[in-house]
């Protein structure tokens, strides 16, 4: 079983020989050559050339034995067709330049077109396909629409995304118009990915854990099922990813999604079971955990596994992206760890 089809079969709760391991943020920060290249370009100069997508999303595989590569990219990267202005500032993140705050905005949209207005993304994912040749996965993924509406309405990042939520609450109109707009972009955006040889996608939540269950219920799951259940058309395994979501997992699993994501307030059994145990689940070292001791991270890794047990259908990943200052060498032992300790029929 190579990489692919192990990682594959996990995301569909399939026999593997081992468990696949991949970590959101491996293509940079960590990496020596990621950081020579940023000395060179802005990201955005990056995340716009084929050759560099390319570039960076393989990058990993010259220091860790993942078994998936996540195309280098940002969930910022559909606005470039929505004629939305930004930019992101380091140290800072996305900042838009006129920020959403009436339907007027939102129907002023442009059309979007993916091979027009980011056919440098799917000319990425083509190039990365190729190099692969089958034997490693390859992902593809954007920003879920309330993490989106988040930086749209904000304009910026921001610690509690207070005037998104004002905006929910008293412009109901004007939330559900830019919550289906961007619906109806991701799903075509995401289904675009998939034809230029993704093998998976993911969807990032990353501010949804901000909601009750009751507002998630109102005003996030109708347009987070409908775009799963468009994505389940292509029969490509589905990735649902949120943090701080511990209180909204069933209502996420009932959302969609053939793997679940589990950020380390959780633990892994405990989430599993609150998603359900016809859901495959990705997961959960905490990222920072890799500052500390190598004997820490693998006791921490080791609670992880027994919890999972023998179960199909894990995919082992830390519960949110890499850190910058995490060791490379933590994370290289940490892929051959987890690989060597669940053989299947070995010891």
């Amino acid at each position: 079983m190579n990489a692919r089809e192990r990682f594959l079969n996990a995301c569909r709760r399939l026999p593997v020989d081992r468990t696949p391991v991949w970590f959101m943020r491996q293509a940079g920060r960590v990496l020596p050559e990621y950081r020579r290249l940023k000395e060179r370009y802005e990201f955005l100069q990056m995340a716009r050339n084929p050759e560099l997508i390319t570039e960076v999303t393989l990058m990993p595989f010259k220091y860790l034995d993942v078994d998936a590569a996540i195309i280098f990219s940002d969930i910022m990267i559909p606005f470039d067709g929505l004629g939305i202005d930004y930019t992101i500032e380091k140290g800072v993140g996305p900042i838009v330049a006129e920020p959403v705050r009436s339907l007027e905005q939102v129907k002023a949209f442009r059309p979007f077109h993916p091979e027009e207005q980011v056919g440098y993304l799917l000319e990425g994912l083509r190039m990365v396909r190729r190099e692969l040749k089958g034997e490693r996965a390859l992902l593809g993924f954007a920003g879920a629409p309330f993490t989106l509406a988040c930086y749209l309405i904000e304009g910026r990042p921001s610690r509690d995304f207070a005037r998104a939520k004002q905006l929910m609450y008293s412009e109901p109109d004007v939330w559900h118009g830019l919550m289906d707009a961007l619906t109806s972009v991701q799903v075509t955006y995401l289904r675009a990915q998939i034809d230029a040889g993704a093998d998976a996608v993911q969807l990032f939540d990353s501010w949804v854990g901000g909601l009750g269950p009751d507002d998630y219920r109102e005003y996030v799951f109708p347009y987070m099922q409908r775009l799963f259940s468009r994505l389940q058309e292509t029969g490509v395994p589905t990735i649902h990813f949120g943090t701080g979501t511990a209180t909204l997992l069933d209502q996420m699993a009932a959302a969609g999604g053939d793997v679940i994501g589990l950020d380390w307030r959780v633990p892994i059994d405990e989430g599993w079971e609150r998603v359900g145990f016809d859901r495959a689940v990705q997961g959960n070292l905490d990222p920072h955990v890799l500052l500390g001791p190598f004997s820490k991270v693998e006791e921490r890794a080791t609670a992880i596994l027994d919890r999972v047990g023998n179960r199909d259908g894990h995919i082992f990943n830390l519960g949110h992206g890499v850190v910058p200052d995490a060791s490379l060498d933590h994370l290289r032992r940490l892929v051959d760890w987890v690989h060597e300790k669940t053989e299947r029929g070995g010891s």
